[in-house]
């Protein structure tokens, strides 16, 4: 009776924890979809100018002296990295894709 009692509470922890992570992490066949659309609109490509500087200033700005500077330039350089990503994934080449990524960061 012992060992039915504690394979029953084995088998809903299993459970209750599988249902958990299906629900905290989506499928990549779920995720492929909502990003097809974003790459096909004209819209989506065009990067607010500075959104991503100003992001940067206001998450440094409980620092100061050379932890501010770091946290910024760490910050930046993660901006840079981010908007390089999606000039690559709207196959953006050449000049274009130079002045993208620098209207993109800021």
């Amino acid at each position: 009776m012992k060992h039915l009692v504690v394979a029953l509470v084995s088998a809903g922890s299993l459970l209750v924890s599988f249902a958990a992570l299906a629900q905290s992490t989506p499928t990549p066949a779920a995720a492929a979809p909502a990003a097809a659309p974003a790459q096909e609109s004209t819209a989506a490509a065009a990067p607010v100018p500075g959104a991503k500087r100003a992001a940067c200033q206001s998450s440094t700005q409980a620092l100061k002296g050379q932890d501010k500077r770091d946290q910024m330039q760490l910050c930046m350089a993660q901006a840079h990295l981010d908007c390089l990503k999606q000039a690559i994934d709207q196959k953006i080449t050449g000049p274009q894709r130079k002045d993208f990524v620098k209207s993109c960061a800021g």
